[in-house]
């Protein structure tokens, strides 16, 4: 979309908007601003997709209706696959130095016997595949700093204070009336992103359906408080017959997040004294003392899923596109997941020349992990309900390194279905590769915002990078730029290779080809359906 159909044809004129209301808007001081796309809410999802769109060098810009920063622990566990994506974004020593990984669970029943969980799966351990093999508690307004940090580093800002009010789509963008600072103007995008949570003003006004049911039954409050009488060591929920309680305690902060269930019909209490009283009713202890709360909330069973992510040139993500219970840690992380999925698909088509179409296969891919996830978490929040425990297991179920897009057009390969990899699933790691500067772990050769060609049997000297794509060949020594040899063996036991394998890693870290035959015209296919030209094989 060119300036000039904000500067000429909106400001100043009559915009028939999304709500159906005609009303003047003006243009701020310097003309009507236009950009590629307009990112609406800057929790974790947004400010992924900003950081992904940043380092691609694609215009946007990210608007929040909040004043400013938003405290508060909210989604408070960042799976393996999410500090995965945040290792590739630049950010993980900060989340893991602020955070803690595998905390140890306490579940004490009302008779006081201990359930003891938390520790790393012994299945998940030591894996070479598998880099991060537990989650790690930290607060998520912890994780918003880092994201925004690391915003700041390619000289890119929040706008906050600055709300969505109404939306109008051309054949060719978006125009957005936003408010800021009293005032009120539009902003021009080829996209609107819908990344500001459950009651999204993008997803209304785009007329898309929120499809679902919210569940008054079943209730939390929940508060960020400091406290005195039991150490920091140890997640610790007590069962009673009236709820649960539990107590968290937040890392590189000096405060818990205090948990309780609300019975039916009973009203939500925030004060610190009722928070203390249902402290020493579920846990029988009274030892325990709780401070002034410095952030509360009370959490509802909202169980929802976007009917499409996508109205012409609006797309949801996050929040806006799926809510559901918090049982299992996947909210936060779905949404930085989708962030991923999209940004590179919007990067392809506004950076490299791919067709619009591409942006179809984000909901195609992403809306199915929704699905799942409101699935998997409606069992874990049945399963405490029946038993009056939050779930302290923890395996491949809840750190979501089994989520790819399987059966996607964009996935394609040439093995048995029985396979263990497919075409469509998470890429994964391996270790001691060697390369000629050094010993190196797969995840830090690959990633970057860009396609990675990874290929066995490869032949020497062939190692290099074309415009949008590596390529890593495999050889048995690394003489050039490009060549990795398997030192461990590790590779090989990820990727169970022949000799002529070629595998296309995409910028997410999913497979989109896996060619044991090494078809080379399926993987030039791949990129050129991306925009991107193949390199010479």
């Amino acid at each position: 979309m060119s300036e000039n159909v904000v500067g000429e044809n909106v400001v100043g004129e009559n915009v028939v908007g999304g709500n159906g209301r005609s009303e003047r808007v003006e243009s701020p001081s310097g003309g009507g601003p236009s950009t590629d796309v307009l990112i609406v809410g800057a929790g974790p999802s947004g400010l992924t997709l900003a950081l992904v769109l940043a380092r691609r060098g694609v215009p946007f810009r990210i608007i929040e209706s909040e004043d400013g920063p938003r405290p508060g622990s909210r989604g408070k566990g960042v799976q393996p696959r999410t500090l995965e994506a945040f290792a590739d974004l630049g950010i993980v020593g900060r989340i893991l130095a602020q955070g803690r990984m595998a905390m140890p669970m306490d579940m004490i029943s009302a008779d006081g016997g201990v359930r003891r969980g938390g520790d790393v799966p012994a299945a998940l351990a030591d894996r070479p595949d598998i880099p991060y093999p537990a989650s790690v508690i930290t607060p998520e307004w912890r994780v918003e700093d880092a994201l925004r940090e690391q915003l700041a580093r390619y000289g890119r800002h929040v706008e906050f204070g600055t709300r969505l009010v109404d939306l109008h789509q051309t054949a060719e963008g978006v125009l957005a009336q936003v408010t800021a600072g009293g005032a009120t103007h539009v902003v021009s995008a080829r996209w609107l992103i819908g990344a500001d949570g459950g009651h999204s003003a993008a997803r209304k006004l785009a007329g898309i359906a929120f499809e679902g049911e919210t569940r008054e039954d079943v209730r939390l409050v929940i508060a960020d408080l400091p406290l005195t009488g039991i150490d920091r060591e140890r997640w610790r929920t007590w069962q009673h017959p009236r709820g649960i309680v539990s107590l968290c305690p937040l890392p590189s902060t000096d405060l818990f997040q205090c948990t309780a269930t609300l019975a039916p019909g009973e009203e939500p209490r925030l004060e610190t004294e009722h928070l203390q009283e249902v402290l020493e009713q579920r846990s029988g202890r009274t030892d325990i003392r709780l401070g002034e709360p410095v952030w509360t909330s009370v959490w509802r069973a909202n169980v929802r899923l976007a009917a499409h992510y996508r109205a012409g040139r609006v797309l949801l993500m996050g929040d806006a596109a799926h809510i559901h219970s918090p049982a299992g840690g996947q909210g936060m992380n779905t949404g930085v997941q989708d962030a991923c999925n999209l940004g590179w698909k919007l990067a392809a088509v506004l950076a490299d020349g791919a067709p619009e179409s591409l942006i179809d296969t984000y909901e195609a891919e992403r809306r199915p992990v929704a699905q799942h996830v409101l699935a998997f978490t409606d069992a874990r929040l049945a399963e405490t309900q029946r038993t009056r425990e939050f779930s302290v297991k923890r395996d491949e179920s809840t750190i979501q390194l089994d989520v790819g897009c399987r059966g996607s057009r964009l996935s394609v390969d040439d093995r048995d279905e029985s396979s263990d990899l497919r075409a469509g699933d998470r890429a994964p790691d391996a270790t001691g590769l060697i390369a000629v500067d050094g010993p190196h772990r797969l995840f830090d050769l690959i990633g970057g915002g860009v396609f990675t060609l990874l290929e066995f049997g490869g032949a020497p000297g062939q190692g290099e990078q074309a415009d949008g794509i590596r390529v890593l060949r495999v050889v048995d020594e690394p003489r050039g730029e490009g060549e990795i040899a398997d030192g461990d063996g590790t590779l090989a036991t990820a990727y169970a290779p022949t000799d002529r394998t070629r595998v296309l890693i995409r910028p997410d870290g999913c497979i989109g080809v896996l060619s044991d035959a090494g078809d080379i015209g399926v993987i030039l296919d791949c990129l050129a359906a991306v925009g991107i030209p193949g390199p010479e094989c």
